[in-house]
């Protein structure tokens, strides 16, 4: 019996990792897998993450490392629904609502208070300060949980039998990041 079993469960394994790789291949596989790798903190998304604050010269060390740190929250905060898959031979949109947390709001409210503020940002030197600024602006998006929901249609295409995400507009991106101006 053992000598059947043994040979049937490799079989099936095989298959299975077969089917699995088929069941991964459609645009909502795809899509959900790019979704749960900002929930999971993947190394890529923190790569992205870590190359953007690399050329950001308006932050220092120490902000770069809060401003991490609250991204890295919002990632894993981030809320998916996938509404709709339409295939078109080997296009496909997958249509997705998303919730994160509204930082667009903080942003705004954060410049307002600054003009109407100023002096609260004045260095030693009696200038405007923007690393104090930055320092209130971080601050602020620390409080935030007010969350916004927007819907995605996010594009894909079918390259060597494989569905591939197309690029992200940069209005999905920010909608994505929090930080869409509605």
């Amino acid at each position: 019996m053992k000598k059947i079993i043994v040979p049937f469960l490799m079989i099936l394994t095989i298959l299975l990792s077969g089917c699995g790789e088929t069941l991964n291949n459609t645009p909502t596989k795809q899509v959900e897998m790019f979704f749960m790798n900002y929930q999971t903190l993947n190394k890529d998304v923190i790569e992205d993450l870590n190359d953007v604050l690399a050329t950001d010269n308006s932050m220092t060390e120490s902000q770069k490392e809060k401003y991490k740190d609250i991204m890295k929250n919002h990632y894993k905060n981030l809320v998916y629904d996938i509404k709709d898959e339409r295939i078109n031979g080997d296009t496909a949109i997958v249509t997705v609502e998303i919730e994160v947390y509204d930082y667009s709001k903080i942003i705004a409210n954060a410049n307002t208070y600054l003009e109407d503020n100023m002096e609260e940002f004045l260095g030693d030197d009696n200038k405007y300060s923007q690393e104090k600024f930055i320092d209130y602006r971080l601050s602020e998006l620390e409080k935030v949980k007010d969350k916004v929901k927007y819907t995605l249609d996010l594009n894909l295409t079918k390259i060597d039998d494989r569905w591939q995400l197309d690029k992200i507009s940069s209005l999905d991106e920010d909608k994505i990041l929090g930080v869409y101006e509605y």
